[in-house]
């Protein structure tokens, strides 16, 4: 008997109804909420994202089984959520507002060509070596999509050429700048001395010192990346969306900076680059 690979008559009629505007208005929202995802995505906020929608699946549930007490108490608590969804997530909405008026949230950021990139990981791994090997302290705050010059303000303004040399006279012990953030731009470094706002998360390890809790503190409000120097044990590490990575290598330390600098279709250009040294 063959089989019918027809689609039903009532598909057709809903087919039948769907204009180019509706394929565009549906792609342009899956786009926006592909975004947000993205966006929240490796951050706390993306288990609260997860809670809501349990909650409005159970509530569904318990509408279609009829069961008023409970739908009618759901419904209440899911409007309560909602009242207190913009404080819960303030640092995301804020990073989002940030990227719309920067005209980033859809456009990717501006970064530096391959050469330019790898040079300034290069120094940038160079000075944390030095650093990290007379266990001098440091705190290097790398821009990404989000500007942060609220957070640049409250140093002193630089904006000098990123050279190791440069980066480690800016740590020398019992200077004005030794304690702060060094914020770096691109290529360059625009201020130093700058102050993190501290982690309120009271789970973290107590062996982290003030230097670690303002590194996750700024990547929990930013999408930054923030390379820390231990103090007490030359220990180097990375604060990333709230969460740290301790332990370095400098082959580790660069694969970790190197996606904050290279240009997105660096990537295809690294393919060539490499097929061509092959050949």
């Amino acid at each position: 008997m063959p089989i019918d690979f027809s689609l039903p008559s009532g598909f057709h009629g809903i087919l039948s109804t769907i204009t180019v505007l509706d394929a565009v208005d549906i792609f342009i929202v899956a786009v926006i909420l592909y975004k947000v995802y993205e966006m929240l995505q490796d951050t706390r906020a993306i288990t609260l994202v997860k809670g809501v929608l349990v909650l409005l699946g159970i509530t569904i549930i318990c509408s279609w089984l009829e069961l008023h007490v409970m739908s009618w108490l759901l419904q209440k608590s899911v409007t309560l959520l909602f009242v207190a969804l913009p404080i819960v997530f303030q640092p995301e909405l804020r990073r989002a507002l940030e990227h719309l008026g920067q005209g980033k949230f859809l456009a990717p950021s501006v970064t530096l060509d391959y050469d330019e990139a790898r040079s300034v990981v290069n120094e940038l791994a160079k000075a944390v070596k030095v650093l990290s090997t007379n266990k001098i302290g440091a705190l290097l705050v790398i821009e990404r999509d989000m500007g942060l010059n609220d957070i640049s303000a409250t140093g002193i303004q630089i904006d000098g050429l990123i050279t190791s040399d440069f980066l480690m006279n800016v740590f020398i012990p019992n200077t004005p700048l030794h304690d702060g953030a060094a914020v770096i731009r691109g290529k360059r470094l625009i201020a130093a001395g700058c102050l993190l706002p501290l982690t309120e998360n009271r789970s973290l390890s107590t062996e982290l010192g003030t230097r670690h809790r303002a590194a996750i503190g700024l990547s929990e409000q930013c999408d930054a990346l923030i390379v820390v120097v231990s103090e007490e044990t030359g220990t180097v590490s990375v604060a990333e969306n709230g969460h740290i990575m301790r332990h370095l290598d400098m082959d580790r330390l660069k694969a970790v900076l190197r996606p904050a600098f290279v240009a997105p279709e660096a990537g295809f250009k690294d393919m060539i680059r490499n097929w061509r040294n092959k050949s």
